[in-house]
């Protein structure tokens, strides 16, 4: 077991690495990664999120980065309102669903603010889903999104308290499920 999480450890620095160059290279935006150690039934994954730690408030499109997932649990990819009560920096507090998020649960990829990456039912939708690239029993996924301030009419990061990341969280087939979470804070510019 011990071995297991050094070698997803390892790949997901990599990866990390990797795409923080790629970050670099597709926006101004600085790159910050989150991760969390995670259980699900018997196993355990040890889960790396890498994002923009900045953007700018009327929009941008960014290119998010995960490795170490379940490659049998779907998540969406995308920005939303950091929940009352969480510290990004403890997942012992990730208790609450990440929501207003832009773009919502967009299964039909119609905003371009989040993405679906799951390894059964991409197909169901080809315009704003895709598989994990799957190597030794884990899922790693690089995609493209569009973030901006205004999450709603109503709500905008930076603005009333409002706090805002980029999350990866269980898809609508579990979506109560808080295991997946995993947060990189983003601000406005």
């Amino acid at each position: 077991m011990r071995t297991r999480t050094r070698t997803a450890l390892t790949s997901a620095l990599a990866l990390a690495s990797a795409s923080a160059l790629t970050l670099g290279l597709a926006s101004s935006a600085s790159a910050a990664t989150a991760g969390r150690t995670v259980t699900d039934g018997t196993r355990s994954y040890t889960l790396s999120l890498t994002a923009p730690g900045t953007a700018a408030a009327t929009g941008t499109n960014v290119t998010v980065t995960g490795s170490g997932y379940n490659p049998d649990q779907g998540v969406y990819v995308g920005l939303c309102a950091i929940p009352a009560g969480v510290d990004t920096a403890d997942p012992a507090t990730w208790n609450s669903k990440p929501t207003p998020c832009l773009g919502g649960q967009d299964e039909t990829g119609t905003t371009g603010a989040s993405h679906w990456v799951n390894s059964d039912w991409y197909w169901m939708s080809p315009s704003n889903s895709s598989p994990f690239t799957e190597s030794g029993g884990l899922g790693s996924f690089s995609v493209q999104i569009h973030v901006k301030a205004q999450l709603s009419s109503t709500v905008t990061c930076g603005q009333a308290g409002v706090t805002c990341a980029i999350v990866t969280r269980a898809d609508h087939f579990d979506s109560s499920d808080r295991t997946y979470d995993v947060y990189v804070p983003v601000s406005f510019q």
